[in-house]
Formats: structure tokens, sequence, C-alpha cells
């Protein structure tokens, strides 16, 4: 019996009788696969994808011939020039690729291993190809991007081959030509629009931002917001009597124009950087709106005298009350650790955003005036905000909550923003609500993106990130019902799904792999996994947008983490702990007809992360875990989650455990049971710097008030080695040290100590290896040779840096006051732009960790059998290194930014004083070991040059600092018996000798009560002593 050939169609594609005949081939082909599935999966079986490939790789460029083409097509509406056969197969070949990329995730595999994608993405640029074969190219791009959303085998290959190969250079450019066009004709707007939306689905990660920053998008999509603004009349026409630069007019948008795409791809551009928001704010479009802004490049705000006349215009968009005075809100102290970073606006805003660690990411420091300063677009954003509906309203909500969160908002402005957008955000949460009619079509047609959706995912988290850090406008969102709304939609991702049916189609061809040996066919003829359903990614979309809604109304208030708890959200927030299983992760699909529940799955890393942050926000009050919490059984996915491949999952749980093995919580015994000490101590020896910071936070409170065994224990596993290196590594002290000798080491040739830097994700990757050679440094504290070897293998060994230059380079951040770093780096970074902000971010990091080792000593050091304690850390870190560490951290920081020659010429060196957190921590240690028994007082009133470090601290700006100062006088001078007093006479006179008794006589005035109260009874007992 002979075999059957191959269809007609497929003969004709793969050995073309002409160009003629191949086109209607492809038409053919066209036709039958658009709205069938079943022939879909058919095609690709009998090998039609290497055929297709083929075709897209003829396109090599129409060169200078061509853009004529373009612009005389673009300018003339009308006139359409005529593809060749070429063109026109090329045309059908991607829409027969778009329409096989509808099919679902399934249909990426073979696509990628055809090598479909590079040769279509070359298609994208504007001047070598037809403006209609650009346009069905970026719908078919965009459908892939959709595709590759929906995949959930596990294994990123295909995202990885295709992202990898559309952020570069070649295609980035296409897309920043594509959005520069200034044609209005339907065909280039609806380029526009498509590439724009691109950029949104393809753009996740911090690397693919930066990509996009640098390749001149970011003034390209600013160049077309600023045509919306010149469209809505909201500018002064005559530039308040200035004339626009020459060649510099901006025409007016059009109703062929879409707003909402240009929004959320500025949005998705923007996010997590104030350096690119501010890049973004000074573009030239904004400087030709608004001439008299003075936008300087390194210098991006000005006098708010000027700011206050040139929004005069825009300001009377909005009705009254959107600039109403600003009100401080309370401050918030707790025991827990903070949601939030120790940056601040105020004395109330702290970060923003960030959902995985137990305290959140900042790129920088917010730029000093915000109370004065405002960028011009704030008020056309609220503007925006309030007169469209739907998707438009959304995204300009999500640039303008940006903005605001950069520091580029006046911060009066945020009683308007309570008034007039937090409302209109809340109602977009109702599951009733209704699109305007108004609304003008989208030109993505992707029904994985359709408008009723983006809603309901993005709305959430753009009130999210508006609301974290304030409690006024967290009042305005509970006042609208956002509680009440966020819990219903909770509830409603865990509803079950109906799955699509489908079955193969019986054919009389055979596939295109019986009897053909070749892999790489095998590869472009078979299906890959299908992947989620466009259903059930929604699901887990508006999951994770909600939760993390619901951990911003969680922040501060009781009353609405109660509010929470109420409304019935605690067992889906433990359902959303739980991962994706091992089932289907793999790929396999739920069977026909069965019904899909997005929570049987499991969760995606996201969603996990926006749960955990939700748990750690409910943690936080101590009525819930010891109640709803507790009985909902949170503390078991979390153990699993510590477990989690994905570090960030783990950062993430190891925030949440920080709360949950609080003295008070009635899962901590349970968990130390279940052996969580060990995991701690594992992840607080993590390369990863959040993790190891949040493992050695949950270590302070896991010690705290608790039994000496246990302590010891605690210690023991933790390694007191590494416990000294991770409070002794500080970046602050090898920057100071290397301003130094920097200079001296490059003139004489010599090589650096081997210290190690933060990455560009701003993660301190060598920071904690054991150097390799010996160093001098003012900080150092030299190790055990047991306690390096240790260290070395438990880290690995890592790249450290080639010279000073390059380290000074890559800390150039950290070796700047913070009050003065905004004035003296650049605004609008170039290719350092990640390096600075990684640079800041790993210093603080290094702060944090060091300042929660210190704090994790002290808890050591409190409660019963005290004093064994002290004993017990004196044997294992050493008695003289404990003293000359906490010195060491009291000592300031030397800045020298002048070689060796201008030293010798007098130039003075500069200090830098420690750190705040650092000296209250260091004082508590004082304060506990003072408290211990007579031997460890007189320990410590020997350590003269450590006490003379101590003396500046009584006139410390922090009340806090003032306060242990006057404790460690009063157990200094305390006398325990007889035997004692004399030994508390000699201390009382040491204390007299260094100043103590003049600090305590000018503290006797102090502006705290509990201070002049310590104040009072340290003096008693150094008069009674000096008698």
């Amino acid at each position: 019996m002979t075999r059957p050939s191959s269809p007609p169609i497929l003969s004709e594609l793969r050995s073309p009788t002409s160009p003629a005949t191949q086109v209607a081939a492809l038409r053919a082909l066209k036709n039958e696969l658009i709205g069938h599935e079943q022939k879909k999966e058919m095609w690709v079986g009998l090998g039609i994808v290497a055929p297709i490939a083929r075709i897209l790789n003829t396109h090599r460029g129409g060169g200078k011939r061509r853009q004529r083409d373009i612009l005389v097509s673009s300018d003339q509406p009308g006139r359409h020039s005529i593809r060749t056969e070429e063109e026109e197969a090329r045309l059908q070949a991607i829409i027969i690729v778009g329409s096989l990329a509808y099919g679902g995730p399934a249909y990426i595999s073979p696509l990628n291993a055809g090598s479909v994608f590079p040769p279509l993405l070359s298609i994208l640029c504007p001047s070598e190809s037809p403006p209609q074969i650009v346009l069905a190219a970026l719908r078919a791009i965009n459908t892939v991007a959709d595709s590759i959303c929906l995949s959930c085998s596990g294994h990123e290959s295909h995202e990885d081959s295709f992202i990898r190969v559309l952020y570069t250079d070649q295609h980035l450019t296409s897309l920043a030509q594509i959005l520069d066009q200034p044609s209005q004709t339907l065909v280039v707007q609806q380029q526009i629009s498509l590439a724009a939306a691109l950029i949104s689905k393809t753009c996740k990660e911090e690397a693919q931002r930066k990509a996009l920053a640098i390749s001149g998008v970011v003034e390209a999509l600013a160049t077309r917001l600023a045509s919306f603004i010149v469209a809505t009349r909201s500018t002064v026409h005559d530039f308040q009597g200035h004339s626009p630069p020459s060649g510099c007019e901006i025409a007016p948008a059009t109703t062929r124009s879409r707003l909402a795409p240009i929004l959320q791809a500025i949005a998705t551009i923007i996010s997590n950087s104030k350096i690119r928001t501010g890049k973004f704010a000074c573009a030239p479009a904004f400087a030709v709106l608004f001439p008299r802004s003075e936008v300087d490049p390194y210098k991006w705000r000005a006098p708010s005298s000027r700011l206050s006349k040139r929004h005069s215009s825009l300001d009377a968009l909005l009705p009254p009350g959107a600039s109403s005075q600003y009100r401080e809100g309370p401050s918030h102290a707790s025991a827990f650790p903070p949601l939030v970073n120790h940056g601040s606006w105020g004395s109330k805003q702290k970060s923003s955003r960030g959902f995985s660690s137990a305290l959140e990411i900042t790129p920088t420091e917010v730029y000093n005036g915000a109370e004065e300063d405002e960028t011009p677009l704030i008020a056309w954003l609220i503007h925006v905000t309030r007169a469209e509906s739907g998707v438009t309203r959304l995204m300009a909500s999500w640039v303008l909550t940006l903005f605001y969160r950069a520091g580029l908002a006046n911060r009066r402005r945020e009683m308007g923003l309570a008034r007039l957008v937090v409302p209109l955000l809340v109602r977009m949460l109702d599951g009733d609500y209704k699109l305007s009619q108004d609304t003008l079509p989208s030109y993505d047609a992707s029904s994985l993106h359709r408008p009723e959706w983006v809603i309901m995912e993005l709305a959430p988290t753009v009130l999210a990130m508006l609301v974290r850090d304030s409690v006024d406008l967290q009042g305005a969102a509970v006042d609208a019902g956002a509680i009440k709304k966020l819990s219903q939609l909770l509830k409603q991702s865990y509803d079950p799904l109906p799955t699509a049916s489908s079955s193969a189609m019986w054919t009389p061809y055979p596939s295109a792999l019986n009897g053909v040996d070749s892999s790489e066919t095998a590869r472009t003829s078979r299906l890959g996994s299908s992947g989620l359903s466009q259903s059930a990614y929604h699901i887990l979309q508006m999951r994770e947008s909600v939760l993390n809604a619901l951990a911003s109304m969680a922040t501060f208030k009781d009353e609405y983490r109660k509010a929470i708890i109420d409304n019935g959200v605690v067992p889906f927030v433990i359902n959303s702990l739980a991962p994706r299983n091992a089932v289907h992760s793999s790929g396999s699909a739920p069977s026909n007809g069965s019904t899909e529940t997005a929570g049987v799955i499991g969760n995606p890393t996201t969603v996990l992360l926006a749960a955990c942050d939700t748990a750690r926000a409910l943690s936080r009050s101590v009525s819930t875990l010891r109640t709803s919490l507790v009985d909902a059984g949170l503390a078991s996915p979390l153990y699993v989650l510590l477990r989690h491949p994905d570090v960030e999952v783990q950062v993430a749980a190891t925030a949440v455990i920080c709360n949950l093995v609080m003295e008070f919580s009635p899962m901590r015994d349970a968990m130390i049971e279940a052996g969580i000490l060990k995991v701690l101590c594992e992840h607080a020896h993590s390369m990863n710097a959040k993790l190891r910071l949040n493992s050695v936070w949950a270590l302070k409170h896991l010690v705290h008030t608790a039994p000496n065994s246990l302590k010891m224990r605690c210690l023991e596993e933790l390694g007191p080695g590494w416990l000294k290196q991770i409070i002794c590594n500080d970046t602050e002290d090898f920057i100071f040290s290397m301003g130094l000798r920097s200079n001296d080491r490059e003139m004489s040739g010599g090589t650096p100590i081997a210290m190690g830097t933060p990455n560009a994700a701003g993660e301190q990757v060598d920071l904690l290896n054991a150097v390799e050679e010996e160093s001098t440094s003012s900080s150092a504290i030299d190790e055990d040779d047991e306690d390096e070897v240790n260290m070395i293998d438990s880290i690995g060994a890592l790249r450290k840096p080639d010279n000073a230059a390059e380290i000074q380079q890559q800390h150039f951040s950290a070796t700047i006051p913070l009050k003065k770093r905004s004035a003296s780096r650049p605004k609008l970074p170039g290719s350092h732009e990640i390096d600075y902000e990684a640079a800041d971010q790993a210093r603080k990091d290094d702060i944090l960790v060091q300042e929660q080792g210190l704090n994790f000593i002290r808890n050591l050091l409190c409660g019963p059998g005290a004093a064994d304690m002290i004993d017990y850390v004196f044997r294992e870190l050493g008695q003289e290194k404990v003293f000359d560490i906490l010195a060491s951290k009291l000592r300031p920081k030397i800045i020298d930014a002048f070689s060796r020659d201008r030293r010798s010429a007098g130039s003075a060196l500069k200090t830098n004083p420690p750190q705040q957190e650092i000296v209250v921590s260091v004082a508590y240690i004082l304060v506990h070991i003072a408290a211990g028994l007579p031997r460890h007082r007189q320990l410590l009133i020997a350590q003269s040059d450590l006490l003379r470090l101590v003396v500046p601290l009584f006139s410390h700006d922090s009340a806090e600092v003032r306060k242990c100062c006057a404790w460690l006088v009063i157990n200094l001078t305390y006398t325990d018996d007889l035997s004692d007093k004399l030994n508390c006479k000699a201390r009382a006179h040491e204390l007299r000798k260094l100043g103590v008794y003049e600090k305590l006589e000018e503290m006797e005035s102090d502006a705290e009560l509990d201070i002049r109260e310590r104040t009072a009874t340290a003096v008693h007992q150094m008069k009674e002593l000096l008698r």
C-alpha cells in the first residue's frame, strides 16, 4: 500500500512553481486556518512551519527606494503602493503566523523551533517594509506575546528566545521609529498603538526597561503624549509669549490616535525607577509645551514660584480642592519589621513599590523639595483621569501614581488625589462596572486584553501603589468601599471555570513525523503544552492584583486589618500561598470536560509574592495573629515556601516569618519544633541580600526572650564567624578606606582588597566573601582562619573588582551623603542608570543587615539568664573583638575625595557620622552588658576608647540614643552589693573623667520627659558615688 502524498498546498509551498501560485497557496492555507483550531493542529503536524519561515526570510529591506514609497503612501492616504508578489507572499505568511499563534501557547513551540520569530521581527522597520506589512507583523507579534503569557510549562526557553530577539538594538530602534512617525493616517496610528501595546506585554524585567529607556522609545512616547496634551488644548497656545524652537512643532492627536496604549507603555517603562520617571518628565517634547519650565537634564526641578505661575492654566482644568493642603499623618512605630523602606518623603512617606521583602525596595531617595515642586503633567493627568473612562482613565491614573510616588507631584496634591482619583479607582472594582459607550475601540483585538479584563487586573494594582504609604489615601479608599469590593473579587477568583473541550481532527494525510527521523522536523511539527486558558490567566492576574491591594490597605491601621478579616478573605489568602503543583507545572492540561479552578492548578510566583505580602500585613496585628491566622493555618504553607526554588518567594516567605516568630505569636513554638531555626540560619548565609536581611531579622525575633539553650543553639547554627562577617563588612568602611588609598595604589600598581560590590540587580554578590589577601582596612576585624574557610565554602569564590577605579565607579553613590546625593549625580542617566539605583539599594541593604545583626546580639544579651549569655557571647565571638566591633560602628567614617598630592597641600578630610540605626543598636548592646554582673561592668568601663566614642552620643539628635546613654550610666553606677561598692565608685570617677557628668547635667533639661527622668536617676547615682 502506497503512502498518501502531501496535500497540494503543502507541496506548492515547499516547491513553488511560480510566485503567483505560491501566493495562491498561502491564501488558501490562510483561509483554512483562520477560525479552525483543529486544522491548525493538523497543518502544523504536516510541517507547514518550515516553509512559512523560509518565506519570511526572503525579506531583505527595501532601502531608500522603499522608504520613498512609504513616505508617499503615508502622506497620501488614498494612494496605496502596489505590493510585489514577494511582499504579498510575506504578508500572507505573517497572517498565517498570527493565526497559528492565536491558537495559544501550544503553537509557540513549533514556531520557535522553526526560527519564525527573527525574520518576523526584522520586518518591523518602517523604513524598509510597506506600512501594511509592518501593521500585519505588529498584529502577529502581539498575538505571539499574548500566547507566551499563557504558557505555564515552567520552561521559559520560548519566552526567553522571543524576548532576547525582540530586545536587541535593531528591533528596539524599529519600535522607536514606529512610535516616532508623524503621519496621522489610520495605518500609522494603528502601528503606533500596537507597538506601544507590544512594549506593555513584553517589558517585564528591569533590564528590558533600561534597554527601552536608552533606545529612544521614551522620547518617542513623550512626543506621542505631548500630541494628546496639545489636542486637549490644556496648554497655552502662544507658549506664554515664547516661540517654540524651529522644527519642534507638535501636531495634535486626532480621533485616530489612541491614548491608553501610550500611557500603558509609559507606565511600564518608568515603573520602579525615579530616574527613568524624571528622564521622561524632562523629555524635549514637554520642554516645547512648557518652555518656561527651564528643564535642565541635570536639574529638572524649577523654583516653586515659577512653577505656581506656570501651572495656573493646567490647574484651571481641575475643580476646587484638588490642591488642598497636605495633612501629615501620624507616625506608626511598631516592633514589627517595617513594610516599607526607612527612606521618607516626610515622616510618613516611605518607599516606592515592592512586595517581596520585609522592607520595600526604593531605587533612590526622594529628591529634596518635593513639597514645593511639581511637573506640569500632574494636573493634566488628573484631568484625563476624571474626563476619560475605561482603560484610558485607568492608564492615566497609573502614570499619575508613578509620578506621585517618584516625588514629581506636590505633596499638597494628596488630598486632591483622595477626593478625585481614589474614588474613581475604587469604582472600577465593581463587578458590574460598565464601559462608556463613547469609548473608542482599541486597535489591539486581543481577547486576552479585553478592556473589562484589563480594568479588573490593573485597577487594584494602581490603587495599591497609590495608597500604600498614605493613611489619608487609605482612608479615602476604605470610605469608598474598597475592602469589601476587593474581598469579593478575591473570592470570585476561586470560582470554577469551565474548560473548552477539543479533540483532534481526523485527516487522510499522515503526520509529518511518520517515517521522519529528523529531530528538527519533529520539533517544528509537534505542539507544545497547552498552558493556561485565557480565563484562568485573567483570574490569576486579578488575584495577584487584589492581594496587593489588600496588603496596601493593611499597612497602618488595625481597624483596616480587622475589616479585611471580617470579610472572610483569610482562607483565600492561605489558598493563594499554594504553589503550582508538579503535575500542571509540567505542562499537562486538565482533562476534557472538567472544570478548571485557578486554585486547583496552584499559583504562579507573582501570586505567591502578593499572598505573602498580604499575610505579612495582616500578621502585624497581635489580635489577628493570635486568632484568625492561627485558625487558618498560616504557618504550614509558609514553611513550604521557605524551600521554594525561586529565591524571591523565599524572601517573601521569610518576611512573613519575621512576624510569626515574635514572642507573643502562638505559632512560634510549633515553628521551632518544625525546624525553622535551621532554615533561617541557612537563609542567613544566602548570597541574596534581601534573603540574608530577612533571615537575620527573623532570627533576631526568634531569640528574643527565648531560653538560653535556644539562643546558644541559634548562634552556633548561624556561626559566630559569619555573624561577625555580616556586621563588619561595611560597604562604607570599604569605600572610605579606598578613598584614602586608591590613588596611592594606582600610582604604585597595587591591587585593592578582595571585597564585593553590588551587581546590576542590586545584590551584593561579593560583599561577604572572605578576602584572599591581608588588608589593613580601617574597619577590618581579623577573622579566625577556621571561620574564613567556612565562609568561603558556604558562599563560593566570586569575582573581585579589577582596580580601584572600578570599585569607585560601582560604589559612586555610596560615597556621597544622602542629603547631597541628588544634587551630585546626573538626573538623566545613560548607561549607568541602573548602577546608581543598585548602589544606593546595596548600601541600604548593607546597613540594614548590620543593624539586624547587632540587634540579634542585643536580644541574645537580654532577658532571663542574660549574664550567662554575655559570657557565652564573649567566649564565642571573642571579648576584645566584640568591643572592637562596637567601637568601629561608632567611629565616624573618613571621606577623602582628593589624591595624595592634594592632601599633602593641606586639604582637610571629611567625616560622615555613623548611621543612627547602627548607633541605637550598639547603644542597647552596651546597656545590656552594663546590666550584667559587676565583672561585666568592670570590663566595659575598662574600654576607654569605646567610651570616648559614646560620650558625644549624649548630645545625639535621636531621643532613643540619648535615653540609652542615660540607661548606660544608670547600669554602670548601680551597686549590686557591698563588695562592689569600691569598684562602683571607681566607675563613677572614670565616667566623670570622660566628661559624662557634664553631659548628664545638660540632659537634665532635655525636651523628652522620659529622658529627663532617666537622667535624674543617673545624676543621683553618680552624686552618691562621687561624695
